[in-house]
């Protein structure tokens, strides 16, 4: 007979912090991962590691970064991005559907998780490569997203699992969890193939934090649309969905935008799936805002300043996936080929280069009349204005469509930058709807009694976009609340007192 107290299913973010969340109420806890030890992580191990969270300025960012000194932090101007900036950000991005239940939840317990990872020996860094610029001297902070996980995500996996082992907690490799087992609508145990060997688990509690469906091709097309099935899965590949389908069998309601997910622009040339030899985020492809988009028609197709990187890169991945053979084409010219992110520096980067205009179109899959055109009419219509990127400076274009909102400037300073992209997809935003303390709720809305889910298995508050770095933020708040829950729950039902 295997007995636990508490089975936690994937080996992630939310999972790890769901483990060690429970683990320190004092039950006994498995994590089953179905990767092999050296693709453990999910889509937690492929990440660069940003996460959002409320804070009052640099002094509250000092108590998880203890080794920012005073002469550093007398360089940077970091603005205060409050609860209540979180959530408007997170209303406005999502087209005010986001479950505002759930979405105060995150918002307001997202610096109490943040310190509460780094009291288990997670470490933060400020995040001066993508989210400042530099300015007389100063840094600039901007997005809201001024701090990352040390080492991104390899560093992040790897920080949550040194303390899941000292903390005494049990993880298989190799172990699909295959069904849930209940009687009497209470939890019985969960089914798990572990190797070559079908094994039952006794348990009362279950936190499902496997992830979403991204890397089922079927349930893409299902859900999403048939041209998902070409999208490039930019994580792990053993996200298909299997905490779902679980959760669903034992009647979990189904919630959120199941027809939605996050996608990016990426390397044309991407691998088709993650790959763990190279991890972290290291094909997309984040400056198009300073930038042009041009499909192979020769036609720009959305406003790339409409807002900063991190509330629009998330929605204009599915953008590129409706153009002509799902690619397009990121330009910048010589005025802001600096500024570019380090991954437009890495060899894995495809890149064009050329020193007029009609080189980089002969170089290019795309219609070479109508790119010349649409450029020309680009600069034609750019307006005067002081450009800034570390803010929305209005300096926009007009008499064309799509506009240009922020920080247009003209492409006319060779040499000239085209980098082909197409669609990479994330994580999907469909899953189950929980209450705000992790509990899996049914069809009636009612907890189903033992079961619990976590990171991109909770439905509700991604619709369409979201905002950047939000996700691993919802793995650890929803992934601590739900160990809490379900430590709880197993505590109470063997008659101890809980306070």
């Amino acid at each position: 007979m295997i007995n636990y107290d508490v089975v936690v299913v994937g080996a992630g973010n939310a999972a790890l912090c769901a483990a060690i969340s429970s683990r320190e109420k004092g039950v006994n806890v498995l994590v089953l991962e179905k990767a092999p030890m050296n693709k453990r992580g999910g889509n937690s191990f492929f990440t660069d590691g940003a996460i959002r969270f409320a804070y009052q300025g640099i002094e509250e960012i000092r108590k998880v970064i203890p080794s920012i000194t005073d002469e550093e932090a007398e360089q940077i101007n970091m603005p205060v991005y409050s609860e209540s900036d979180y959530y408007h950000d997170l209303m406005r991005v999502t087209e005010e559907k986001s479950d505002p239940e759930l979405a105060n939840q995150l918002v307001s317990k997202s610096f109490e998780t943040i310190a509460w990872m780094q009291s288990h020996g997670v470490e933060f860094e400020l995040n001066y490569e993508n989210q400042s610029y530099k300015n007389e001297g100063k840094h600039h902070f901007w997005g809201g997203l001024p701090v990352k996980t040390h080492n991104k995500g390899v560093g992040l996996v790897q920080q949550l699992n040194d303390r899941a082992k000292e903390l005494g907690i049990d993880i298989w490799y190799e172990s699909q969890a295959i069904k849930l087992l209940a009687e009497d609508d209470q939890l019985k145990g969960i089914l798990v193939q572990r190797g070559e060997e079908a094994v039952m688990v006794n348990t009362g509690c279950v936190i499902l934090a496997c992830g979403g469906f991204e890397a089922n091709k079927q349930m893409r097309t299902q859900y999403i649309g048939l041209e998902w099935g070409s999208a490039i899965v930019r994580g792990t590949e053993f996200n298909t969905g299997d905490g779902l389908s679980m959760a669903l069998a034992l009647g979990a309601q189904r919630y959120g935008d199941w027809s939605g997910c996050h996608s990016i622009g990426t390397d044309l040339n991407a691998p088709k799936v993650g790959d763990f030899n190279k991890p972290g985020d290291i094909y997309k492809k984040s400056s198009f805002p300073i930038g042009l988009l041009i499909n192979k028609n020769g036609e720009r197709f959305v406003d790339e300043g409409a807002d900063f990187r991190n509330y629009t890169y998330a929605k204009y991945g599915r953008e590129v996936l409706k153009q002509p053979d799902q690619i397009a084409y990121q330009l910048f010219d010589a005025k802001v080929r600096s500024m570019l992110r380090k991954e437009y520096n890495l060899e894995e980067a495809t890149v064009y280069e050329a020193n007029t205009l009609e080189e980089l179109a002969d170089q290019m899959d795309v219609n070479k009349e109508q790119f010349l055109k649409t450029i020309l009419e680009y600069n034609e219509a750019v307006q005067e204005g002081e450009y800034n990127p570390t803010v929305k400076d209005h300096k926009g274009t007009v008499g064309i469509t799509p506009p240009k909102t922020n920080w247009a400037l003209r492409l006319d300073e060779a040499p000239f930058y085209a980098y082909p992209v197409t669609c990479g997809i994330t994580f999907t935003f469909g899953g189950v709807h929980v209450s705000p303390t992790g509990e899996v709720l049914n069809k009636e809305g009612n907890a189903i009694k033992g079961l619990y889910a976590a990171g991109e298995m909770v439905g509700g508050l991604f619709y369409e976009n979201y905002p950047g770095g939000s996700g691993l933020m919802s793995g650890a708040v929803f992934g601590k609340l739900a160990g809490e829950s379900a430590a709880r729950y197993s505590l109470e039902r063997k008659g101890n007192v809980v306070y």
